[in-house]
């Protein structure tokens, strides 16, 4: 009876450890050395994984089960208050299986071969990932061949593929838009941008019979943008805006250009458009775009630009915000014209776009006036919906965790931004809250530790007439 409460237990608290530690891995892709060495909540390494294996070897009989039970209770209420909760996929459920298995082979034989003084956790969960990474290696391999055979099974499809430090889903959509006027597109969705996401959207969701087909390519480590364009091969490439997003994974701005340069590595490239500024010499199939632009205007009404085109100056005008979308829909108008639409075409789907959801997304509700940008995170573009903001006439609020994954420096300037235009400032992240609670000193300042507060905080604090911002968003476990 006592072998079998002791497995239970045992049991119980292996899988505690195992649902922090695939959740954490789950929230970086999977990779341990980022959850090692590029983890934003080391705290949380502590209490969920390193104090409970240190109770766990030292205590005995009562006390250890009833800090089993602890353990498993603040662990209960902590994913209970994560924003970003693990999603139970069949990758998951397999590691889970995994793990349960060889804890139970290991209770089995200490059970009936030897004298076990305390069974182990560690090795159970590191035979667990072992075998959980071989296993989904192996699935890894077999769907990336299946979606290349899908790929070449339609001799006529056209692959477009778009990478950017930040732009690249606002590109990939209001290209889709203006596209689909005249041809069958079909675009990987949301912000699916890994080479295991596209692996996947291709063989559940495209189209067997299709003209176009987008790609969005994302990167944390050299070799990303390759292993991608490898697979789909593009006939046609985009590389929109480039900065300082990620900095912490590529180190230098110099890394991160040459990753995303990485696209026009396709054996089938027949034009690429760069924006200026990656500094590209010019080829004939490797375009600079970004120079041609001019008379740009954008308030909180909409957005016009001009474009100089074949020696004619276009004018274009739409209902998008930011100014900074005439860099992501002059790409959509580079790509449309390589495929075959005409300007006026063109022109008719631009002034028609709809924009992506949370990026400068605007909401009236109660008299107030939202703008919706919080899957916006990087300077240049947060920079620019501040302009936008700051012309406004009444009272302006802003609720922001910073910029993520960048540097000091990116997050001071914001500050100092955010300073000039905004009454009242929400902070909603620990990672820079330091930095902005510093320069940040002429409007009034709240430091939300507990983002479910939110709304009862805006709702005591902002008035009717007010325009608040949502810039940027992070997750808890950032």
């Amino acid at each position: 009876m006592d072998q079998i409460i002791t497995t239970v237990f045992h049991l119980s608290f292996i899988l505690g450890i195992g649902f922090y530690f695939i959740t954490a891995m789950q929230w970086y892709s999977y990779r341990v050395e980022r959850i090692v060495f590029h983890y934003n909540r080391y705290d949380w390494h502590l209490y969920f994984f390193g104090l409970p294996l240190l109770g766990y070897y030292f205590l005995e009989g009562l006390l250890l089960y009833g800090f089993v039970v602890l353990f498993l209770g603040l662990l209960f209420v902590w994913q209970k208050k994560m924003d970003k909760k693990l999603v139970w996929t069949s990758r998951v459920k397999r590691f889970f299986l995994f793990l349960g298995l060889v804890t139970l082979f290991q209770d089995v034989l200490c059970g009936l071969f030897t004298s076990c003084h305390k069974l182990g956790v560690i090795i159970p969960l590191v035979i667990a990932q072992l075998m959980s990474m071989i296993y989904e290696k192996m699935l890894f391999v077999s769907f990336k061949k299946e979606a290349q055979k899908k790929l070449l099974a339609n001799s006529t499809l056209k692959v477009v593929a778009i990478t950017a430090s930040y732009g690249k889903t606002s590109i990939k959509n209001f290209l889709a838009q203006i596209l689909a006027t005249k041809l069958n597109v079909y675009k990987t969705p949301r912000s699916v941008n890994t080479l295991g996401g596209i692996i996947k959207d291709i063989n559940e969701s495209l189209p067997s019979t299709c003209d176009v087909y987008i790609v969005e390519a994302g990167a944390r480590a050299r070799g990303d943008i390759d292993d991608i364009t490898r697979l789909v091969n593009p006939h046609i490439a985009v590389v929109g805006c480039i900065g300082e997003q990620h900095i912490e994974y590529f180190k230098t701005l110099e890394n991160i250009r040459n990753t995303k340069m990485e696209i026009i590595n396709s054996s089938r490239l027949e034009k690429a458009f760069v924006y200026e500024s990656a500094t590209i010499k010019g080829t004939e199939t490797i375009v600079s775009f970004g120079a041609e632009l001019s008379d740009i205007e954008a308030n909180l009404n909409g957005l016009s630009f001009s474009m100089m085109l074949d020696g004619v100056k276009e004018h274009f005008t739409c209902k998008l915000l930011g100014d900074f979308n005439a860099i992501n829909i002059a790409a959509a108008v580079h790509v449309a014209r390589t495929l075959g639409l005409t300007i006026d075409e063109i022109k008719t789907a631009v002034a028609n776009l709809q924009g992506v959801e949370h990026r400068l997304q605007k909401i009236e509700a109660g008299g107030k006036l939202i703008i919706d940008d919080s899957f916006n995170g990087n300077l240049e573009g947060m920079l620019s919906s501040y302009e936008l903001v700051g012309k406004h006439q009444g009272r302006k609020v802003i609720i922001t965790p910073g910029i993520v994954e960048s540097t000091e420096e990116a997050n001071t300037t914001l500050a100092k931004k955010i300073d000039d235009v905004f009454d009242l400032v929400i902070i909603t992240s620990k990672a820079n809250v330091k930095i902005l609670d510093l320069h940040v000193k002429k409007a009034q300042k709240i430091i939300l530790s507990d983002k479910s507060k939110l709304q009862e905080t805006l709702a005591a604090q902002t008035n009717v007439g007010d325009v608040i911002l949502f810039s940027n968003d992070a997750p808890s476990f950032i």
